[in-house]
């Protein structure tokens, strides 16, 4: 039995998705959801629903007591993180859980000065604690999702440029439904046990390289425009842009710029059986027909 917690978010419905595709039966998928009415798609298709909170441990001890393996997806609130994430890993651990599969990130380094320690600092409190609960692990470091582009590029980049401050950054962003694959195909199979895997692009772009290949798809200059962290982030702000948004992508920017999501060695291409999704592939699939 797979319980699947985070099962109605994108990546969570991904993974189901992809399970039920390649022949994995439904009823031994658990949906771990604070509401059955936010799961009814997911029940709708066989998958049975456990009711769980990150913040009611006695719920998740419950929940995840019929698991075999538990995918474990990071929790996208921001605050509390840490806390909620160490306290899941030890209700699975009372749970009996086996073992555990943890989506974490994609980093060069776990130093409390990283550009990127406001998101990477509760993933490493949470393997800390994987490790040391005694269960099998095996952990997903995954990219940055190669989706949040729009949000990065804006809907109007054919008139305004790539506005972005990573300097010459080489990042191997993936796509959001390459990783939910690639996690399906870890699910179904055996030999994962205490192992750790990148789930990147293999090759590495920077947003100067999007430019150039917006300009080509448009046929007319597109410019790179690279501002300082406080320029970018006084524009975006003064453009209407949420403030969390606006410093979610700023630290996002410093490390690109440093070589967070640099591709080193990745196993998305391996675990797929093909090569992932590319950002040039990606940008003609949102502008081709402009």
């Amino acid at each position: 039995m797979i319980v699947i917690t985070g099962a109605t978010g994108q990546l969570g419905s991904g993974v189901i998705e992809n399970l039920i595709q390649k022949g994995y039966d439904p009823s031994n998928i658990i949906a771990l959801a604070r509401s059955e009415e936010k799961a009814q798609s997911l029940k709708a298709k066989g998958v049975q629903i456990n009711i769980g909170d990150y913040n009611d441990y006695s719920s998740l001890v419950e929940a995840f007591k019929e698991a075999d393996k538990l995918l474990f997806i990071s929790s996208n609130e921001m605050e509390n993180r840490a806390e909620q994430q160490v306290s899941t890993v030890k209700a699975a651990a009372e749970a009996g859980v086996q073992h555990i599969f943890y989506t974490s990130i994609q980093r060069k380094s776990d130093m409390p000065d990283s550009p990127i320690n406001f998101v990477t600092n509760s993933h490493i409190a949470t393997e800390k604690a994987i490790y040391e609960s005694g269960m099998n692990y095996t952990l997903l470091r995954n990219n940055l999702y190669m989706d949040i582009l729009p949000w990065v590029l804006g809907e109007n980049v054919a008139e305004t440029g790539v506005f972005y401050p990573a300097n010459d950054g080489q990042i191997a962003y993936a796509l959001r439904s390459d990783m939910a694959e690639a996690t399906a195909n870890i699910l179904m199979s055996e030999n994962h046990e205490n192992k750790e895997y990148n789930l990147s692009n293999s090759a590495n772009f920077s947003f100067g390289m999007v430019a150039d290949h917006l300009s080509d798809l448009f046929g007319k200059k597109v410019n790179y425009v690279n501002p300082n962290a406080d320029v970018y982030k006084e524009t975006m702000l003064n453009a209407g842009a949420a403030p969390m948004v606006v410093e979610m992508l700023a630290g996002f920017a410093q490390g690109a710029a440093q070589g967070e999501f640099e591709a080193g060695k990745s196993d998305l291409a391996k675990l797929l059986g093909r090569d992932a999704v590319t950002y040039k592939e990606f940008l003609n699939g949102m502008y081709a027909t402009r």
